[in-house]
């Protein structure tokens, strides 16, 4: 039935009369159910690890919402740890890692078929969820990009600017760039076992790529993702790949071309009709109402979400955030979004 499914039938750049929808971080804090399941876990990653809780959550917005996609619910950080990192998180302040700054510390982390001892139970969360969705959903893998994952491991945390890596790749390119490989080939093995168990998409996060510029834009958020495009591909041909680097602007244009993505998914710097000129003629594009109307709601959501629709009519397009939706957002703001979405 795989090919009756909306996300993907978009994702193979057929226009269809209603866009399929999903939402970033769709599994998440502003629902209660999910709010219950974490608290039944104890803590963030243990919730990530325990594939029963984890494939709970993944399934809480599908059962409420009726959304198109399933995402996996895990984050990106769990690929540092299966590589060696230190990995917690701080309530009310987010994760903490050791840094990954010398090239003594990138020797001691390990890549290869080590990282799946850590990682089976995120495959294991996979394969469940896929038992239990209804056949007409699709089951979303992800995992970080190289340059946004390397972020948090060179700073140890999450930062506005992205300054400690800009820093490392000006004074020590060697451990930078090998730190952008050892993530890039691990990111290739980790989506590849995901796509094993059963995910039928998978997404690639770069979050933080609009603070690359230029020439650092092509070699560490472009190259990266078409090689790991290009390797998915060849392990499993078919397998259709969404690209996000968030706040590309102009790199946006020919992104999807130069790396292979089936979709690339543009967050809400950009207006729906720009992408529509300079991305939707590549293929599917995905986005990208503002994540404050899931907060305010009222007429303006109603409004954008059809500006939104309207604008990407006339190509392949799947509904969605601009970015994650927040622990603040209203859970009748999504159901008015959705209702809007199918209603146009």
């Amino acid at each position: 039935m795989s090919e009756q499914k909306k996300i993907l039938r978009a994702l193979a750049g057929e226009t269809l009369d209603t866009p399929p929808i999903w939402m970033m971080r769709q599994a998440g804090r502003y629902l209660p159910e999910y709010r219950a399941t974490r608290a039944q876990a104890g803590d963030f990653l243990s919730l990530c690890y325990n594939s029963e809780l984890a494939a709970e959550v993944t399934m809480q917005p599908i059962r409420r919402y009726g959304f198109d996609a399933a995402i996996l619910f895990a984050d990106i950080l769990l690929l540092p740890q299966a590589l060696g990192a230190d990995l917690w998180f701080v309530t009310g302040e987010g994760p903490r890692l050791s840094t990954t700054t010398t090239a003594d510390q990138l020797a001691a982390l390990t890549g290869g078929d080590a990282i799946h001892e850590v990682l089976n139970p995120i495959y294991d969360t996979v394969r469940r969820v896929k038992r239990d969705l209804p056949k007409e959903t699709t089951l979303i893998g992800f995992a970080g990009a190289p340059w946004t994952v390397a972020t948090y491991m060179i700073a140890g945390r999450g930062t506005k600017d992205q300054g400690p890596a800009h820093a490392l790749k000006a004074e020590n390119r060697a451990v930078f760039e090998g730190l952008i490989e050892l993530l890039t080939t691990s990111t290739v093995d980790y989506l590849s076992a995901q796509i094993e168990a059963g995910a039928e998409v998978v997404k690639l996060f770069d979050s933080w790529a609009g603070s690359l510029k230029g020439e650092d834009f092509d070699k560490y958020a472009l190259a990266p993702a078409k090689y790991i495009i290009s390797e998915l591909k060849k392990r499993h041909p078919g397998i259709p790949v969404i690209a996000f680097p968030r706040e590309a602007g102009d790199k946006y244009i020919g992104f999807a071309k130069a790396t292979g993505a089936d979709c690339v998914a543009v967050d809400d710097s950009v207006t729906a009709e720009w992408a529509a000129e300079h991305v939707q003629v590549d293929g599917c594009v995905q986005g990208n109402l503002k994540s404050s109307h899931m907060v305010t709601g009222g007429q303006a959501l109603v409004d954008e979400t059809r500006r939104i629709v309207e604008a990407f009519r006339n190509g392949p397009h799947i509904f969605n955030l601009g970015h994650g939706i927040t622990p603040d957002a209203d859970p009748e703001n999504v159901q008015l979004m959705i209702d809007t979405v199918r209603g146009c």
